[in-house]
């Protein structure tokens, strides 16, 4: 086989967990690559998203296999691995905090979406990660190249091309038919800021989530509170309803909408709409791809993220998956780069790390499937704290 005498032109989609990570391994690697995305900055729409609890063998192994370890531990909160369990009652069923003969393996420390992001950006060429390009259209040429436009009027040839944009991804068009399903569950997050959290009248509320998080389900909602590191606490209100359930623009008429939803819960868990900020509350359906998700290879192109396999959030693995989706798939192509491999080389390489990713995203997307069933259906939350207690489910 022939080698190649330069590397190949490499452009990542998505500048979200899965992209980031990616685009930091090749890096690291001695691998060129783009990242494009279509947020006009780093600190576009920081406001959003809760905070992430990496796992030692996915989300912590991705950044520790690109020399990031220090700078997780340095912004990470060892403390925040705490989960609470409870019903409308706001009675504790399961309690889990880690103790000091807890394995730093079994500690999932919490990060926030802007310190990952931020860390990972500290660590490649500034002018690797173009922001402000949304992507407008992509042409195969039928030889593994493709055009990508944008609307900013950039267009770029280029040999592989990676999806990393998300549930309702462009490039997964390209490699499967699949679509993103409606979960049949929509509410919102809540934001209550730091001030309030701290007032003497939340002191329950501290109390109930700690220095984590806290669950509480019956009759098929959820309230899952969270602490974030700047004090303030995020919350989702769930519950089944149609997609397109109406949210009031109105801050004042959409707590009262929600609190209608949970009308009859506990005191205080409904404090976590209540105080919700007037600019803090966001619709917030929940989709998921079909579990088990898999394409036949395509030349030139794969997906990975969420744009391979969205998950709701009830085993708390959709960005450790996709971090480990970046790290595995970066390590396989830079392998087979850095090797002088040919073009057929790399793509095979490639198609292997895609099985890998199969098998992964197989696993816990039908652990997600489980646990959402077991914390909205007709027995939780007792259903949920004994999932866990044996073993079947995960948060």
């Amino acid at each position: 086989m022939a080698t190649t005498t330069s590397p190949p032109r490499v452009a990542i989609i998505g500048a979200g967990p899965a992209g980031l990570v990616l685009h930091l391994t090749l890096i690291k690697r001695g691998v060129p690559s783009i990242l494009y995305e279509r947020e006009a900055s780093p600190n576009a729409r920081i406001h959003l998203g809760g905070t992430l609890d990496l796992r030692w063998a996915y989300g912590q192994r991705a950044l520790y296999e690109n020399g990031l370890e220090a700078a997780f531990k340095a912004v990470s909160r060892p403390d925040g691995d705490e989960t609470r369990m409870c019903g409308k009652d706001a009675r504790v069923l399961l309690e889990i905090i880690a103790d000091g003969d807890t394995r730093p393996e079994d500690i999932s420390p919490e990060i926030d979406r802007p310190a990952l992001r931020q860390i990972i950006l500290d660590a490649v060429p500034a002018d690797s990660v173009k922001w402000g390009h949304a992507l407008t259209s992509v042409t195969p040429h039928g030889d593994g190249t493709h055009t990508l436009s944008f609307a900013n009027g950039h267009t770029t040839t280029v040999d592989l091309l990676v999806g990393a944009d998300g549930g309702a991804s462009r490039i997964r068009p390209l490699v499967s038919p699949a679509q993103r399903l409606y979960a049949g569950l929509t509410g919102a997050e809540i934001v209550i800021e730091r001030d309030v959290v701290d007032r003497a009248d939340m002191a329950d509320a501290r109390a109930l989530i700690g220095n984590g998080s806290t669950f509480a389900m019956e009759g098929g909602k959820v309230l899952a509170a969270q602490r974030n590191s700047d004090g303030r606490v995020l919350t989702y209100a769930w519950f089944r309803g149609p997609e397109d359930w109406p949210l009031p623009s109105d801050a004042a008429e959409a707590r009262v909408s929600l609190l209608q939803k949970f009308e009859g819960w506990a005191p205080v868990l409904r404090k976590f709409i209540e105080h919700g900020a007037d600019d803090g509350i966001y619709h917030r359906p929940l989709y998921m791809l079909q579990p088990g998700l898999r394409w036949e290879h395509v030349d030139g192109v794969t997906i990975i993220g969420d744009a391979a396999h969205v998950m709701t959030p009830f085993a708390g693995m959709g960005a450790n998956v996709s971090m480990l989706d970046g790290l595995e798939m970066g390590l396989a192509i830079a392998e087979a780069v850095n090797a002088g491999a040919s073009k057929e080389g790399r793509e095979a390489a490639i198609k292997k790390a895609e099985e890998k990713l199969f098998e992964e995203s197989a696993k816990w997307t039908g652990i997600t499937a489980f646990n959402m069933e077991k914390m909205t259906g007709p027995d939780a939350p007792q259903s949920a704290v004994d999932a866990y207690k044996l073993g079947k489910g995960s948060l």
